[in-house]
């Protein structure tokens, strides 16, 4: 453990609250403005039915994602969230969609002060997790609910500490080759292959993931957000 890592015990919370969204009368739509399935999986365990509201070809989507000079990473994942929730509503206007809540979130892997993002290629998902072995790192969950387009947003960020074991070269090339780390933030999704890594894990399982649960159902609960 590294002596940015020591001393952190159990995740924390920290909530970016604007004002706290309108409450709507059992709304029968929620848009989750996220490509990943993983996310729509986790919104199906609170028993929501959400409709995807994904970028189109004229959007730079991962333009949004580029990390500003000395960004942390705990700012880098508010600012991001941030701007997809705006993206998303400039998305349902310029659509003519009915209005509805939209959820976005966001996942970051910190090791220090760098932010691990998801590598393009297996050099750098090896190298990455190369630098997470027999290391502890942070995963970083930002979620943001808007009720309306005149309604005030509520952020959320959730934190987690995960600790790797030593890996070895056949390990990181074997897990490599399966392709599963090319699209993960840190190279790696816990709920799968990479599950054999963990030596230790503080805090959310399924923020890791994509969404955490709880505090995700507390922010549909508090703005009124039933499943159908």
């Amino acid at each position: 453990m590294n002596n940015a890592e020591k001393g952190r015990g159990t995740s924390r919370s920290t909530a970016t609250t604007i004002t706290p969204a309108s409450p709507v009368s059992s709304p029968t739509t929620l848009y989750l403005a996220s490509q990943s399935p993983r996310r729509l999986q986790l919104l199906g365990q609170l028993g929501m039915e959400p409709a995807l509201l994904l970028p189109d070809d004229s959007e730079d989507a991962e333009a949004l994602e580029t990390v500003n000079p000395g960004e942390s990473p705990l700012a880098y994942v508010k600012r991001v969230t941030a701007a997809k929730g705006k993206a998303a509503w400039a998305r349902l206007e310029k659509r003519g969609l009915p209005p509805a809540p939209i959820l976005v979130a966001d996942t970051t892997v910190a090791l220090g002060s760098a932010i691990l993002g998801k590598p393009g290629d297996a050099k750098t998902a090896k190298a990455m997790l190369k630098q997470l072995s027999g290391q502890w790192h942070r995963v970083l969950t930002s979620v943001r609910l808007q009720t309306g387009p005149g309604s005030q947003a509520v952020q959320i960020t959730t934190r987690s500490d995960v600790l790797f074991a030593d890996l070895s070269d056949r390990q990181i090339d074997a897990y490599v080759a399966t392709g599963e780390p090319l699209d993960k933030a840190g190279a790696y999704a816990i709920q799968g292959g990479a599950a054999a890594f963990v030596v230790r894990l503080r805090g959310s399982y399924t923020g890791i993931i994509g969404l955490p649960l709880h505090e995700t159902g507390l922010l549909l609960q508090q703005a009124g957000v039933t499943p159908p």
